[in-house]
Parts: C-alpha cells; structure tokens; sequence
C-alpha cells in the first residue's frame, strides 16, 4: 500500500476511535451535571411517583442502557428529541450549524491569510519595529478574555462610531450583504482572538527554516529576502503552520460559545448555553458530540496536509 495512503487509513481510524471515547466521556460528563432531569422537567410540586415513573420511561435509571441506545442513534442519524419541547434534534442543530459555520467562515477568510501575512512581515523584519509592532498588537488582542475583547468592540462601533448593531441576529431571506453587516462584530472578535496564534506560529516556523543551508543558497543566487521567505522558506515550514491553523478553525467553530452568547447569535453556542441550563440531556450530548467530529476531523485533515507537504512523512523510510 502507498504509504501516504497507509498514513491517512492509519489516521482516520485512530480519529473514529477517538471520537468513540470521546463520545463515552460526553455521556458520563452529562450524567455528572448537577441535578435532577425529571425534577426540572415535572417541576418541584412533582410527587414521587411521577418522577420515578418518569426516570423510568427516560431511561434515567439504566444509564447503560439509554448510552446504547443513543449511540446506535447516533450511528444512523437519529440524534434523539429534545426533552424541553420534543423537537428533533438534528433539524435544531441543522438550522443553527449553518449560522455557526457563516460566522467561522467569515473569521477565517480574514484571519488565515492576514495571520500568514503578518508572520511573513514579521519574520522577514526579525528583530526590528516591523516584527516588534505585529507581535505587541496581537500579543495585546489575545491576552484579553473573549468577552472583554467583544464589549470593547460593542462599546466603539455601536457608541462611539455607530456602524453597526450590538445583537447579531441572522435570518432565512436574509441576503448575503445583510449577513456580512450582521455578524461583523463577531468576526471582528474572532479574528483578534485567534489571529496572534496563526500569526507567531507562522514567524517561528519560517525563523526556524530561515537557519538552513538552501536558505543562504537561495540568498547567494541574489534573490531579495521576501523571495527567499515567500519562494523557499514558507513552502518548507508549511506543516506546523497548517496544524496551528486548522487548531485556529476547529476553535471558530467549538469555542465560540462566549462570543455567540455576547451577542445574541443564534448558532450552535447559544443552542448548547439554552439547553444546558435546562438540563436538556439530549441536546447537550448531540452538541457536544458534533463539536468533539469537527475538532477531530480538522486535526486529521491537519495530518493528512501535513503528511502531503512533508516529503520525509511522504517517504518515511
């Protein structure tokens, strides 16, 4: 078998049975929340019976069992009903996942290449203002908490300069111009979020390249040194700029819950926020479950670029 091919089975498989675990861990990290589900759907005036009886229909009472069932669900697309309103679960997620997805897609079309850009710049300038500036400015936005960052942002473009609104409210028959102006102050949040990790991982990456031999062949043969970075430098130390990147995207769409919640959009961050303060089980497993597959499909197409990219992953002999 090619090896690459052997690499990407290899990786792909390890990932399903790590998303099998992390299904498991889901499960009993639920089980262990604080409460009573039947009690918080009856109410308190429920008498005991009720809530036996309820236990009983639920499940609650094999939890064992009810794993079982929800993985075989699972397995066939079912993601169960929720229990506060008796609506599917998947449709819910599907609506919303859009939203969490737009959102993540705009931050990403500006930081991915913006981020790169800027440790091109700075790696180029090593030790001079250029680089000094670049790292101080993202050093700065990434050491405010995500809520402190998105309140700064509300109070200067809703306030000082009224541009846009402070709630993100998307909706079907919206255009797309309509979404854009909708969702820019959470993108603006994101991108100063998760741009300072892209940007110093792609700046010591290509550093760490830059001390190579072909390095200075290419810097002898007269190239000017934002060739010899951009031609020959970035190419190589492309593999740990990609893992940092698909890190980067896995968390625009898994750890925007806070920036969701700030604003009022409605996406897969608020969904989970709701319901997790209902002690929807359903709910809460189905959402946790679709955010353990996006970060550990992205971490596996991570791999699979970086193994493509790396002649010595290609030819590990």
């Amino acid at each position: 078998m090619n090896p690459v091919i052997k690499l990407v089975v290899q990786r792909i498989a390890l990932g399903l049975l790590l998303l099998l675990a992390v299904s498991a861990v889901i499960f009993l990290g639920v089980e262990a929340l604080p409460g009573d589900t039947a009690q918080a759907i009856l109410g308190q005036q429920a008498t005991p019976e009720a809530l036996a009886n309820l236990r009983e229909k639920m499940g609650l009472d094999q939890p064992l069992t009810r794993y079982l069932h929800w993985l075989g669900g699972v397995l066939t697309g079912d993601l169960g009903t929720a229990l506060t309103n008796g609506a599917d679960i998947a449709q819910s997620i599907g609506q919303r996942l859009g939203n969490t997805l737009f959102l993540a897609g705009c931050a990403a079309v500006i930081a991915v290449p913006l981020a790169i850009l800027l440790g091109l710049i700075a790696a180029r300038y090593a030790g001079r203002w250029p680089d000094k500036l670049i790292s101080g400015v993202t050093l700065t936005t990434i050491s405010l908490p995500e809520f402190v960052a998105a309140y700064f942002v509300i109070y200067l473009l809703t306030q000082l300069f009224p541009i846009f609104q402070p709630v993100a409210m998307i909706f079907p028959g919206m255009s797309f111009w309509a979404k854009l102006h909708a969702v820019a102050l959470p993108v603006i949040v994101l991108v100063l979020v998760v741009l300072a990790h892209m940007m110093r991982m792609t700046r010591a990456a290509i550093l760490n390249v830059m001390q190579s031999a072909y390095i200075e062949t290419a810097e002898l043969k007269g190239l000017s040194p934002m060739q010899v970075v951009w031609r020959h430098a970035f190419p190589n130390a492309i593999a740990p700029v990609v893992s940092v990147v698909m890190l980067n995207l896995a968390y625009l769409v898994v750890g925007v819950v806070v920036v969701e919640v700030v604003f009022g959009y409605n996406a897969l961050g608020q969904y989970l926020v709701d319901h997790v303060t209902k002690r929807d089980l359903p709910v809460v497993q189905a959402v946790g479950l679709i955010f353990a597959a996006v970060y550990i499909g992205l971490n596996i197409l991570a791999d699979v670029i970086a193994i493509v990219a790396n002649p010595r992953l290609r030819h590990p002999k």
